[in-house]
């Protein structure tokens, strides 16, 4: 690797332990993950106490590192809980507390000390004057705003020594940074306190005062609108001006996502990062890696506001809302003498052609000629906790998973002029 060059950590979302073990798998550097009691992910499987001193112990086996989310803005009936929650926590020694809250600062500072603790997005932090703020209040990261464009993160660099992390990929919410009250206003689930609904998601009409039961439609189908439901973030095709800003931790989002969508975001930039690094150059935007992020769902792709403020191109004002050209078929558990043991996702039939996301063998389709059960050759299979046995090439590896193709790929990236 070049030496100028400072490489990234890549940091996954890990909403339960099966999809912190397939972003391990596929080469992610650190994860987030949270108990539901206190992280602004209440409705995903997440972790309790032993499932995150589980979660620790496995990946720092793996030189993996493990930041524990505790970012919902407390009242005062949580912070009883919050208390012997982090202190509990200065036992288990993650390697950071995620937070957004002052007053949990200052908590986690009197109970578990030797905590690094990183301020999360949710703080709003859009200037150096709050970054170097959080640094005095004893701070090692902060989670930029989203609303930030590359020019101030430059500036925010040249201000402060904290490390900087920065969404590079994912859902982004209509609010500002994620600090939303549609959820709690519509349907009395609050998501600054992990309970979105994601309601910026659902369509919307417009009707006027006098006109009741008219419905107007804002933009423009017959769906009704999606004027609130912003395009997910990829800055894949950025990777070198991210890095050049001097953010430290490329930030995926994610934790409510599926296994699918975790190793094939965290495979996809585990090689971009990894090419630029290696070979500057070299580097351009990787048609195959596009190609990869196209097989999961997204709403389609912008490059946010690194790049400048929104425009119409970057909402989701189409007809599909949700689009992946490939479905998940299964997790391959465990190899033995040629034969994948596969725990399946989606059901099977013998002759199907599938995919193992696996590295240095993208694009290689695989058939199925043979699948053995539990009372011997099968010919169709169900899914979900089926497990079946199929001859597979040398190349696949315990914990690929495999993927079936639905549809042809389509362009969904949004692309902007670079500053």
């Amino acid at each position: 690797m070049t030496e100028s060059i400072k490489k990234p950590e890549l940091l996954a979302p890990a909403g339960d332990f099966e999809k912190m073990k397939t972003a391990v798998h596929y080469g992610a550097d650190a994860v987030y993950l949270g108990d539901g009691r206190f992280s602004l992910r209440a409705m995903t499987g997440n972790f309790n106490l032993d499932g995150i001193a589980g979660a620790v112990a496995y990946c720092r086996e793996r030189g993996v590192k493990v930041y524990v989310t505790a970012n919902i803005f407390p009242h005062n009936e949580d912070i009883p809980g919050l208390r012997e929650h982090i202190g509990l926590l200065g036992e288990i020694a993650p390697d950071a507390l995620v937070v957004s809250d002052p007053g949990v600062v200052k908590l986690t500072k009197e109970i578990a000390p030797a905590l690094s603790i990183h301020i999360s997005t949710q703080a709003n932090i859009t200037n150096w004057l709050s970054a170097r703020f959080w640094q005095e209040m004893g701070a090692s990261r902060i989670v930029l705003a989203r609303e930030l464009s590359l020019p101030e993160i430059k500036e925010i660099r040249s201000q402060t020594t904290l490390e900087l992390e920065a969404f590079v990929h994912g859902s982004i919410c209509i609010s500002y940074s994620g600090r939303c009250y549609l959820s709690s206003f519509m349907a009395d689930r609050s998501a600054n306190r992990g309970e979105c609904t994601n309601s910026c998601r659902w369509n919307y009409y417009l009707v006027e005062e006098k006109r009741p039961g008219e419905y107007f439609p804002i933009m423009e189908d017959d769906r009704g609108t999606y004027v609130m439901s912003s395009r997910d973030l990829c800055t894949i095709g950025h990777v070198p001006e991210l890095i050049e800003a001097g953010i430290d931790s490329f930030k995926i989002e994610g934790r409510m996502k599926g296994i699918n969508y975790v190793g094939g975001v965290v495979k996809a930039y585990r090689e971009a990062i990894d090419t630029f690094c290696t070979s500057p150059e070299d580097f351009s935007l990787n048609d195959r890696l596009m190609r990869e992020l196209q097989m999961i769902s997204s709403r389609g792709y912008t490059e946010g506001m690194y790049f400048g403020e929104p425009d119409e191109r970057d909402y989701n004002f189409d007809k599909s809302s949700y689009r992946m050209s490939h479905d998940l078929v299964g997790v391959v558990k465990e190899v033995v003498n040629g034969l994948a043991v596969v725990l399946l996702k989606s059901k099977l039939t013998v002759g199907e052609s599938v995919e193992f996301l696996s590295s240095g063998v993208e694009d290689t389709r695989y058939t199925v000629n043979e699948m053995l059960g539990e009372g011997g050759e099968v010919k169709h299979v169900g899914k979900n906790t089926e497990i079946i046995r199929i001859p597979v090439p040398s190349y696949v590896r315990a914990g690929d998973l495999i993927r079936r193709e639905k549809t042809a790929p389509q362009q969904f990236i949004i692309q902007k002029k670079t500053v």
